[in-house]
């Protein structure tokens, strides 16, 4: 018999990324020799694992090294820490390069848009292994992921319309196929971030396990309500933050407990486990099927939308990652009222139009 060919693209020293094969596990718990689900790491904690143009360029290689490599039945793409899975585009890459540069970030979103290709052509199924906030281009690669399993502490949400962006990578073409139309309108403009409870309970994700360990004992997210379903004046309470003296009560359990993903690794495990036990090819003609939903419209809009995220960052994406990256923490949003003001005064956009709205010069 012949040599295998080596159908990757390159072989690759990752650094902005952790790549490893776990074994796969029976129906017994036991390690099956000689096969695996490849765990694609984003590593970036420090900046809440916000992919840089490195680590986009990572990821892609590193899918495409997983799908082609035949040991593999799942891929699993998740993150380093417990804080978060992805916030989406580096901001202070964002502020410091591509601000006031379209032709620099339209290659960017070539780059981007490929990763998210990457995922939905993957041979293999892809689980999404939320360890924590899957917000903004994050929750968009999380969506293209086939299956989602979260810790209970995560949010889900987007960032554009507050930050001088739109969730045109993904998220416009994903959401609403999710959790429905208004929903997803609320989620894409507002920008309000549900909790794992809720992103559960809309659809939006598989799975959902607790992550805090008090006393030796698993218990939910103190934070959030997850003990009834509604208030007394008859609204949907279920899934949300808890506020006022509520929330004030849940500092204790917090100071005795502490964080642990062990529960989320078995979650992930006992899918993989699941897929295992199915015809490979079945599978994957499944899995594509399904996909194409999402493809319909990525593949009609991801051009388009990359165009017009480019000229963007000469607007309202330069000014908005400018003040996200450089305003005080506690204001990292422009001035949305005096902004509208000098628009509707027929201001130019411009630098003194970006100073008067910014944060930082204020």
């Amino acid at each position: 018999m012949e040599p295998l060919k080596n159908h990757n693209l390159t072989d690759v020293a990752y650094t902005g990324i952790l790549y490893e094969k776990r074994p796969c596990f029976d129906a017994k718990g036991k390690p099956v020799e000689g096969l695996y689900n490849a765990w694609i790491w984003l590593n970036n904690p420090a900046q809440f694992n916000s992919y840089t143009t490195q680590i986009v360029k990572e990821v892609i290689l590193a899918l495409r090294q997983a799908s082609n490599d035949r040991s593999v039945v799942t891929v699993v793409l998740t993150a380093v820490g417990d804080k978060a899975f992805c916030t989406g585009g580096n901001t202070k890459e964002y502020a410091e390069y591509y601000s006031g540069n379209p032709q620099e970030y339209a290659q960017y979103m070539r780059l981007f848009n490929d990763m998210v290709s990457t995922v939905l052509m993957c041979d293999k199924p892809v689980i999404c292994r939320v360890n924590g906030m899957r917000i903004a281009g994050g929750q968009e690669v999380g969506m293209a992921c086939d299956f989602t399993v979260a810790q209970d502490f995560a949010r889900f949400g987007q960032a554009g319309p507050k930050h001088g962006s739109a969730a045109v990578g993904g998220a416009t073409d994903f959401l609403p196929g999710f959790v429905g139309m208004e929903r997803a309108m609320y989620s894409l403009t507002l920008c309000e971030p549900w909790t794992a409870y809720q992103a559960y309970m809309y659809g939006l994700i598989l799975d959902v396990v607790p992550a805090l360990k008090v006393d030796g004992q698993f218990v939910p997210n103190p934070m959030v309500v997850t003990d009834k379903w509604i208030d007394t004046k008859g609204k949907i309470v279920y899934g949300t933050m808890k506020g006022g003296e509520e929330l004030a009560n849940t500092k204790e359990i917090m100071s005795k407990g502490k964080m642990d993903l062990s529960m989320l690794d078995e979650a992930v495990n006992r899918l993989a486990t699941k897929i295992l036990y199915t015809m490979p090819n079945c599978m994957t003609k499944s899995i594509n099927e399904v996909r194409k939903q999402k493809l319909m419209h990525w593949d009609k809009n991801k051009e388009s939308n990359r165009d017009w995220l480019a000229l963007n960052m000469m607007t309202e994406a330069k000014a908005g990652f400018r003040a996200f990256n450089e305003g005080p923490k506690d204001n990292r949003e422009v001035d949305f009222i005096r902004l509208r003001k000098m628009l509707a005064e027929g201001h130019e956009w411009n630098d003194e139009l970006i100073r008067a709205i910014s944060p930082q010069f204020r």
